[in-house]
């Protein structure tokens, strides 16, 4: 965006509008890229090197995008409470409170906005294919859960989907009273503890090598600080540190339990999803299937850790 365009506009939100449309438009790059990469025609065993790639890409488009915002959101709060000093003295505290309170608001209803659009765009891609990969998938997992009593609950595809599911089984059955951040930690620092141990399934996904010193590093900084995926290592992780066995259903294969050694009783049962979003895997928690009450519940419950 050029000087002249912009120069009516104040400094943050010329800042907050680029940064904003600079991401929107990454996005759109990365899911180009990934429909791509999803029609070429590959054997089964690079479609899963394919897969490892997207979801690197996603979650280092994710991990930047969230640095960028949080490294935008500290400096432009200052300036504003400055200028509200210098044109109005006696209302400085509350016009800075008012201006605080306005950009919470715009980040609120963008959100929701995305949210909207997201799910638009499921159920237009569900009237489009009714034989769709998804639609199959979701129909296999309600029987196999139906079969026990049970019921998906959605949350949101956000990067946090496998710890806010688990959260949800926490608190459903009145365990631990963990946020989304503390298990990401609990993940993390059981990745670190046990590292000789755990190495040896960390590969990078581009060469297919056990990982050096500093790419677990970073991969311990991106599980602990980021909305990066989790996967069946985090799962091992939080099984171990909760002491409770994780059951993941799927449609095809079996249902592997994580940390069948533990107390049976204080089970998590998670459902994993290959085709449920086009950025990649998900994970949903359950519910006993009289007790369902659709996805909104779910998704307003994940929603209050971001």
């Amino acid at each position: 965006m050029s000087g002249d365009a912009t120069e009516n506009f104040p400094a943050d939100e010329r800042e907050e509008e680029s940064i904003s449309d600079r991401h929107r438009k990454e996005k759109k790059e990365l899911l180009a890229k990934i429909q791509a990469m999803k029609k070429a025609k590959v054997d089964k065993k690079k479609r899963k090197e394919m897969q490892d790639e997207i979801v690197r890409l996603e979650a280092e488009l994710e991990a930047r995008h969230a640095e960028e915002l949080k490294a935008d959101e500290l400096p432009n709060e200052s300036p504003s409470v400055a200028l509200n000093t210098e044109q109005n003295t006696a209302d400085d505290d509350e016009t800075g409170k008012q201006f605080k309170v306005s950009k919470a608001q715009r980040r609120r209803e963008k959100k929701l906005q995305e949210q909207k659009e997201r799910e638009a765009q499921i159920k237009a891609e569900e009237s489009c294919n009714k034989n769709s990969p998804r639609i199959a998938e979701d129909k296999k997992i309600a029987e196999i859960l139906a079969a026990r009593g049970l019921a998906s609950f959605n949350v949101p595809a956000d990067g946090d989907c496998l710890y806010n599911a688990i959260k949800h089984q926490l608190g459903r059955l009145s365990i631990f009273q963990y946020d989304t951040a503390d298990l990401r930690q609990l993940a993390a620092d059981y990745i670190e503890d046990n590292k000789d141990t755990l190495i040896f399934y960390m590969s990078n996904p581009e060469t297919g090598d056990i990982l050096g010193e500093d790419e677990f590093n970073k991969y311990c900084f991106q599980v602990r600080n980021t909305k990066a995926w989790g996967g069946e290592i985090e799962i091992k992780a939080l099984s171990s540190r909760l002491k409770c066995p994780i059951e993941i259903i799927q449609a095809s294969g079996t249902s592997p339990i994580h940390g069948a050694g533990e107390d049976m009783g204080r089970k998590l049962v998670l459902t994993y999803h290959r085709h449920m979003y086009r950025l990649g895997e998900h994970y949903n928690s359950t519910v006993a299937a009289q007790a369902n009450t659709g996805g909104d519940s779910g998704d307003d419950e994940a929603d209050k850790d971001d």
